[in-house]
């Protein structure tokens, strides 16, 4: 079945609220001939997403969080809950990054709650599964994946995985400029749609938007999306600038 391309950009912990509205107004305006044509989306810091709720209101820009606590409200200071994030505008949110994983001790028990609890507010989560350089030498990629897609989906009914994006992030090419091959990347793809299938039936399985996060550029966009199983990509350093987030968006889509 033909799924649509989706195209997600992580700015990570980058831009102020002033440089967001300067892209955002930029992207609104260059990403327009694309509306239709492929899902995109941005995910700035929280600072930043009501400026960014605010200039891409209307247009084919969606934005997104870069995390979700599972609590309602509550003390666990530093964290943004479902309720706040729904109020603001925001449709999508980014879950279980490696960064999170690796940095402030995400787990697949906190992503399988933060999931839940976007599906809460009716927010899209594009949940984040990948291996390490260690695991993949050590043949342990589809292990590790498999223990990560079965601890993120663990008591998510399979009508909930309809709003909800897998992004493939092999830690070893995140912001390293390495790039696994499109045949690697389709590989351990395909390998992640059997996983969903063992889970949710074929069904499921084949409508699920599997995006690709590992150093996706403009110049390797065209390649990787063409690949049967991936469906775009979640894209951080190409981001971050117009022009070079437009390009893969267009590449991307073979425009």
């Amino acid at each position: 079945m033909a799924r649509k391309i989706f195209i997600a950009g992580n700015w990570k912990m980058n831009k102020t609220a002033a440089e967001t509205r300067a892209l955002c107004e930029a992207l609104k305006t260059s990403l327009a001939p694309f509306a239709g044509k492929a899902e995109v989306a941005v995910c700035p810091t929280f600072t930043s997403l009501t400026t960014a709720v605010e200039i891409l209101k209307g247009t084919n820009v969606k934005v997104g969080a870069q995390n979700i606590h599972w609590a309602d409200e509550g003390a666990f200071t530093g964290e943004i809950s479902g309720a706040m994030l729904k109020e603001i505008g925001v449709e999508y949110v980014i879950i279980g990054h490696s960064e999170r994983r690796q940095y402030f001790g995400e787990t697949d028990e906190t992503v399988n709650k933060r999931t839940a609890a976007a599906l809460k507010y009716g927010l899209k989560p594009i949940v984040c599964i990948g291996e390490t350089l260690a695991e993949r030498e050590g043949n342990q990629t589809e292990a590790v994946l498999e223990k990560q897609i079965r601890g993120a989906f663990a008591g998510i009914p399979a009508a909930a995985m309809a709003d909800i994006t897998i992004a493939y992030e092999p830690v070893w090419a995140i912001g390293t400029g390495k790039t696994a091959t499109p045949d690697m990347a389709e590989a351990t793809h395909a390998f992640i749609r059997k996983v969903l299938t063992d889970l949710f039936g074929a069904a499921v399985a084949d409508a699920a938007v599997i995006q690709y996060g590992g150093s996706m550029k403009p110049g390797n966009a065209k390649d990787l999306v063409a690949q049967k199983d991936i469906d775009g990509g979640l894209i951080g350093g190409a981001a971050l600038k117009a022009d070079s987030f437009t390009e893969l968006v267009k590449n991307a889509i073979g425009a």
